[in-house]
């Protein structure tokens, strides 16, 4: 079907009307005096977000070696965005934008690359998704990953979340649930022992968080943010690889760079898949899936065993395979069932489109800088012009991506691409379009002048020659302008 532009004023006016089709008067009524309390007229919400997943990482997005039905059954029941990025090409920084809604080089957590050692977090008292979805009456709950800040200054119970299970830091292990003999596992605030798989772990006890809400009067948003496919490498039956990794006495073994295959890539992913797969069926025995969101997604572009096809380039890199990631939306009471868009989104349009769905807006102080995707679930063929703007540090990397086109700065290196024709980018159009480049580095100028500037102290993290043989030649650069 042919792609329609239309305008901005327009869309907002189908956000409306698209949501007033699809919700019950008594839902509108609610959302309009401020106070919706009433089980069923609020949609339930889970959100699911893989760790380092490369854009071709699962079959519906075109993973060549297996299989990964669970997330290519959303698809099929939902909306699949094939224009999604990330707001950054590492974890901290997109969960940074995902949870503010805001570009996350706004704020100081968000300049890191990811966050490491030092003392930085998210303000408990910014505004977040968890913290404005609880405001419209929700329970929320987070399982997984949070690497947003240490105790005791920060975490997911200092910003909205009313249950918390899982790790802070930004991998763990599989089986120990630790780096380097340092344990990371939590209930709440309190560090807890569990045995098993994470992957698994993580499963179970979002089953049980469902299970826990489906008799409430209360809606739930559940953060299911799993640890798959980050390293280290190890498929559910790897605990000899990860016994390895933990005697080898090297404190970064965990990175792994000795380790993984293809093989055991695979094994992560569609284990991953399969527990999804269990979370579909619990949603659908409790008959809970007709009006519960379902969102899949990753934090960034995919890392060393990743599938970036039809991209170039991956974690901590802002070409294509850097920050593309799947985007699925299923949500069966409200959206078109097996439709693709070509609307550009961002992980920061999550939080206007879900607190929107739940009749809510972003705090007036806090303006979201994503848009609400509602009218796209409902008018798929439809698009609004975007023009989306990254940094990252390493290696002074900057773009800014404005309808077809895409400004692209490393070291001193230019680059002009139109990533609709040439998604590889690999026709540097800079000389042929010096109009268009001057556009683009304009606009980027403009976004940048508006954020926080670089911090020289900031983590910053990006692959040498060293570490993957297809980087030969490149060497760490931090600096900063």
């Amino acid at each position: 079907m042919p792609t329609k532009s239309v305008s901005r004023r327009a869309i907002l006016g189908q956000s409306m009307a698209a949501l007033g089709a699809g919700l019950a008067p008594e839902f509108l009524h609610a959302r309009q005096s401020g106070h919706s309390d009433r089980r069923g007229q609020q949609p339930n919400i889970l959100f699911i977000m893989a760790d380092d997943l490369g854009y071709a990482d699962v079959s519906c997005y075109g993973a060549r070696d297996y299989r990964t039905p669970a997330i290519d059954r959303l698809a099929a029941d939902g909306v699949r965005f094939l224009q999604g990025y990330a707001n950054s090409a590492v974890c901290s920084a997109t969960r940074t934008g995902l949870i503010t809604g805001r570009y996350q080089n706004r704020l100081p957590i968000g300049l890191e690359e990811p966050l490491a050692f030092r003392d930085v977090g998210l303000p408990p008292d910014h505004p977040t998704l968890p913290s404005l979805l609880r405001g419209r009456g929700y329970e929320t709950c987070l399982i997984g990953k949070w690497h947003l800040g240490a105790l005791p200054k920060f975490g997911p119970l200092q910003s909205g979340y009313d249950h918390f299970w899982g790790f802070r830091g930004g991998g763990v292990d599989y089986f120990t649930h630790g780096v380097g003999g340092v344990k990371d596992l939590w209930d709440g605030d309190h560090p807890v022992e569990a045995t098993g798989y994470l992957t698994d772990l993580l499963a179970d006890r979002t089953l049980e968080a469902i299970e826990r809400n489906a008799e409430s009067a209360k809606p739930f948003f559940i953060s299911l943010h799993f640890n798959a496919p980050h390293w280290p490498w190890e498929g559910p039956d790897d605990q000899a690889e990860s016994r390895r990794l933990d005697q080898s006495g090297k404190p970064l073994a965990v990175f792994h760079f000795d380790g993984g295959s293809q093989r055991v890539y695979a094994e992560m992913v569609t284990r991953m898949d399969y527990q999804i797969g269990r979370i579909l069926d619990r949603l659908d025995t409790l008959g809970l899936a007709e009006n519960t969101i379902v969102v899949f997604t990753s934090d960034n572009g995919g890392e060393r065993f990743s599938d970036t096809w039809p991209f170039t380039g991956r974690k901590t890199e802002l070409l294509e395979g850097g920050l593309r990631v799947p985007a699925i939306l299923r949500w069966p009471k409200f959206a078109a069932k097996g439709h693709d868009s070509q609307q550009v989104m961002i992980s920061m349009d999550w939080l206007p489109t879900l607190l929107a769905a739940a009749g809510g807006t972003p705090d007036a102080r806090y303006p979201s800088d994503g848009i609400n995707l509602l009218p796209f679930l409902k008018a798929p063929e439809q698009t609004v012009p975007r023009t989306l703007c990254w940094r990252y540090k390493n290696l002074d990397q900057r773009a800014c991506r404005s309808g077809e086109w895409k400004y692209l700065k490393i070291l001193e290196n230019v680059f002009l691409f139109n990533v609709v024709d040439d998604p590889m980018e690999r026709a540097n159009l800079k000389d042929r379009f010096p109009e268009k480049l001057s556009e683009l580095e304009e606009k980027y100028r403009a976004w940048d002048s508006r954020m926080l500037p670089l911090d020289p102290a900031s983590t910053t993290h990006g692959f040498s020659g060293s570490e993957l043989a297809d980087h030969y030649g490149a060497k760490p650069h931090n600096s900063v302008r």
